[in-house]
């Protein structure tokens, strides 16, 4: 009889200690939002791409005139597929510097509408740099990418060069 009696004070205990396991997991359980996850086998998230190269337009000297300036950046697909592509618009400081700040220029873009829309310029040792990821489309067979800018200096002191370029992904 007392090894029943221990037994079931044994599953009594277990049973107490998971109950108020759970009593306090509970409200931290509550507290965290968890996802219900779900396997595939399809890749959720493609790797970002990277070009394989890069297509260099004709440079110009940077306007530091304070006026605005436009910069069109065109390619053609001349291949008999479709290609993904990125336009960049590069402003480059002097090797001797001053290095540019994206402070010193205001960078817009032509939309399809044909209004004008901010873009934001990274900064990488004095080089200033539109984003290829946000930029990158696929051009079919044939087909051109005609991409407009408009650039304003807005330090009259500021020196460099702007540098059109097309990205190319593999």
């Amino acid at each position: 009889m007392s090894s029943k009696k221990s037994r079931l004070r044994v599953a009594l205990v277990a049973l107490a200690v998971a109950v108020a396991g759970l009593a306090l997991a509970g409200p931290a359980a509550a507290a965290t939002h968890q996802t219900p996850t779900t396997v595939t086998t399809a890749p959720q998230d493609q790797a970002p791409l990277i070009p394989v190269d890069f297509v260099d337009l004709p440079t110009s000297a940077l306007p530091a005139d304070s006026q605005r300036h436009e910069f069109t950046v065109t390619y053609r697909n001349a291949s008999s597929a479709g290609q993904t592509v990125a336009p960049q618009l590069l402003v480059e400081s002097p090797d001797a510097g001053p290095f540019l700040n994206p402070s010193d220029v205001r960078l817009e873009r032509r939309t399809a509408h044909g209004c004008w829309e901010a873009v934001e310029v990274g900064s990488q040792t004095g080089t200033l740099f539109t984003d290829l990821s946000t930029a990158q489309r696929t051009l079919h067979a044939g087909e051109t990418l005609t991409e407009v800018y408009r650039l304003t200096v807005l330090n009259p002191d500021a020196e460099g060069t702007v540098h059109p370029r097309v990205a190319l992904y593999g």
